[in-house]
């Protein structure tokens, strides 16, 4: 499958495309899956508590981010694949993050469940047809191919684990 042109995201997940070398973008996705689970195999519960500063996410907080933004760039994918043509709303992940609970689970609960929503997506990705990479919706007010949410999708979380190895561990 070819990379999403520029034309099929908006600038805002530039970033995230471009941390995306593989032009596989299904084997991308399942391959991230077993990076994610080992990755945070390490971290403690307690170091799951540290945040690098004061305004900013815990570990657990990060990580239930990235599975709030799992299901949501997965819905996007789902619904503009199949064609509907809705405007999905934006995903401000501040709030989201702020009303969770994310830092009263355990961090092993949380990464279970990247596992099991990474799983379940990749039975939509595995089985749509060739063409469906191709439809295009709207979200966040602005036009995103279903391509290019598979690649939001992995870049989303690489970008993360990198602030993680970066900032916290």
């Amino acid at each position: 499958m070819k990379r999403p042109e520029k034309t099929e995201y908006s600038d805002w997940y530039a970033g995230y495309v471009g941390l995306v070398e593989e032009t596989d973008i299904v084997s991308a996705l399942e391959k991230q899956t077993a990076e994610i689970k080992n990755f945070f195999a390490d971290v403690s519960e307690e170091k799951g508590l540290y945040r690098y500063a004061e305004d900013k996410w815990t570990i657990k907080e990060l990580l239930g981010h990235l599975n709030d933004g799992e299901r949501v760039f997965a819905y996007r994918a789902l619904r503009i694949s199949r064609g509907d043509e809705t405007p999905l709303a934006g995903f401000d992940e501040k709030p989201y993050v702020a009303s969770s609970n994310f830092n009263e689970r355990k961090l092993t609960d949380l990464v279970e469940e990247f596992v099991l929503l990474r799983q379940a997506n990749m039975f939509i990705f595995r089985n749509l047809k060739d063409s469906d990479w191709d439809n295009f919706g709207t979200a966040s007010e602005a036009q995103v191919s279903v391509r290019a949410l598979a690649y939001i999708m992995v870049g989303h979380a690489r970008h993360h684990l990198r602030i993680l190895q970066e900032r916290y561990l």
